[in-house]
């Protein structure tokens, strides 16, 4: 079939006039953004600064924060504009530049929390071989895992899109987005879905297999033990698997709207369900492991606690003055 798409420009069409309601809305969203930023820079400043930090579990943490401004660095600076703008144009170079971010961010999270839950089951099923399974050569060929495999499954499949011809170029979406683009094609129908189908296998089945597995036996291996051992691992695997499940709610809210038809769907619960796949674990990953973790909570207390001492003696040395 002929392309018949003429615009080399993009449309995103679920943005809504809400009037003078967008500037409070640019405010929110750019105090979440400043806050996502500042608490996942804080966690890599913390592991980084923290020699005792330094174990594979906490490197592994400083990861996901990374993921985290990453992702975020994707998709706020370009909302933020679209909130205070009438129209929500996107360029063909900047869609497909922006469906790699969000793609791979979102293939970092989850390649990160499998060599996590890998790391998990080591340190609980293998206690006396941890440092041996998980020296440096380990923990740098997980990283390569992590950071490198994502990364070249999009570049195929984004190649693979971008080939497709367009037969229209109006995105049900706040962002650039895959699918969208995919139902835009001019080709049969049948021939994206299987593409799309096993893609989706090779990018989260895979991995969410490979967590569930871990967790298994790590929970069969607890359930042999005493109450206080079960007491610390859960300590030290509960962020994780909070991390875990708010990926796998937020991946299949935004898969499930995906396909879904939108005319029929609240506005303002489309636009939530579309959101919170690129903010709600940048925004929670940071507090659950800064609040859950005691090695983390402490370094972190003790800071405040050294700034508040300094700021106190430098307020009593100015009323001194």
């Amino acid at each position: 079939m002929e392309n018949k798409t003429l615009s080399f420009n993009f449309n995103l069409t679920m943005f809504m006039n809400i009037g003078h309601f967008c500037y409070p809305a640019f405010i929110f969203f750019l105090l979440l953004f400043i806050f996502i930023v500042s608490a996942n820079l804080a966690m890599i400043w913390i592991i980084l600064r923290e020699q005792t930090l330094h174990d594979p579990m906490y490197i592994f943490i400083a990861f996901l924060s990374i993921n985290s401004l990453y992702g975020a660095t994707g998709f706020f600076p370009r909302f933020l504009m679209d909130l205070l703008s009438d129209t929500h144009l996107f360029s063909r170079p900047a869609c497909f530049t922006q469906i790699f971010v969000i793609y791979t961010y979102a293939s970092y999270e989850v390649t990160i929390l499998s060599i996590m839950a890998y790391d998990r089951y080591v340190a609980v099923c293998h206690p006396l071989h941890y440092h041996s399974k998980m020296n440096s050569k380990t923990v740098c060929a997980l990283s390569f895992f992590a950071w490198v495999c994502p990364a070249c499954n999009l570049t195929i499949t984004i190649n693979m899109i971008v080939r497709l011809p367009l037969c229209g170029n109006n995105i049900q979406k706040v962002y650039c987005a895959s699918w969208n683009i995919v139902k835009l094609s001019c080709v049969t129908d049948a021939v994206n879905s299987i593409a799309a189908m096993l893609g989706a296998i090779a990018i989260a089945a895979v991995p969410f297999g490979f967590i569930l597995y871990t967790y298994l036996r790590i929970v069969v291996a607890c359930w042999k033990s005493s109450s206080e051992v079960r007491g610390k691992v859960l300590q030290s695997c509960l962020p994780h698997v909070i991390s875990f499940v708010i990926y796998i709610v937020t991946s299949f809210s935004d898969t499930a709207l995906s396909r879904q038809n939108l005319d029929e769907i609240n506005p303002f619960v489309a636009i939530f369900l579309s959101l919170e796949f690129v903010v709600i674990p940048p925004l929670l990953n940071p507090l659950v492991y800064g609040l859950k973790l005691p090695e983390i909570r402490r370094h972190i207390v003790k800071i405040f606690s050294k700034h508040s001492i300094t700021i106190g003696g430098v307020c009593r040395m100015a009323a001194i003055v």
